[in-house]
């Protein structure tokens, strides 16, 4: 259900999930519909600069001297995606971080699988935390469930994020919008207007696991949140 919402300035950060330019010239990793993901990117980055949000900008890079057991491999010895030798792995330019924003460097999932960012924002008196990027289904469950456990709510902003195709997007969001305790599912016009200080209706979570979708009204029900 949607309720209505606000966020007290100084509680909240932005973090976007690896914006790289792997994802939209590498044919094994495009992101469906990602200019316009970006584009929406681009969006909530300018609010967050005019309102004075920290912006934490993350990319996954593999270092296969320290990567997890069993982690894939090309023909050639090289980590099939993000490898640290790829240039693909840079951030795309229209999102990139500016002066003074944090670029940071992650070898797994989530953004929280390693070091003590957690407690960094948790000093800084960070309560919410907007979160976008790619692949929905992959490092976006695996930081918004990290960030749940840690006590952070979530503001997971459903066009501002992305995968292969619609549908494992689509089931991404539905899947932890189920378990989004705390926190809500919502767009990017309507988190701006949140960053600015504006009362907002956005869907939050009500019971155990409202959305029972199926594979013919995913979208709809994606539509609705």
């Amino acid at each position: 259900m949607k309720t209505p919402i606000s966020i007290r300035r100084g509680t909240v950060a932005a973090v976007f999930v690896d914006l790289q330019e792997e994802h939209r010239k590498d044919k094994r990793y495009l992101v469906e519909g990602f200019a316009e993901l970006l584009a929406n990117v681009q969006r909530l980055q300018q609010a967050a600069r005019r309102n004075f949000v920290p912006l934490y900008h993350w990319a996954y890079i593999v270092d296969l001297a320290e990567a997890r057991p069993f982690h894939p491999v090309d023909d050639s010895g090289k980590s099939v995606f993000s490898d640290k030798d790829d240039p693909l792995t840079a951030i795309c330019h229209e999102v990139a971080p500016q002066d003074g924003e944090a670029m940071l460097i992650k070898a797994q999932a989530s953004v929280f699988g390693k070091g003590d960012f957690a407690i960094k924002l948790q000093a800084a008196g960070i309560e919410w935390l907007i979160i976008v990027g790619v692949w929905t289904e992959a490092c976006i469950d695996a930081t918004v469930k990290d960030a749940i456990a840690l006590g952070f709510r979530v503001l997971l902003v459903k066009d501002a994020c992305g995968s292969a195709t619609a549908a494992m997007h689509q089931t991404g969001i539905l899947n932890l919008a189920n378990r989004l305790y705390g926190g809500a599912v919502t767009n990017t016009l309507d988190v701006c207007r949140l960053m600015a200080g504006d009362t907002v209706s956005v869907w939050q979570v009500e019971g155990s696991v409202p959305l029972r979708f199926t594979f013919e009204n995913a979208a709809q029900l994606y539509a609705e949140l």
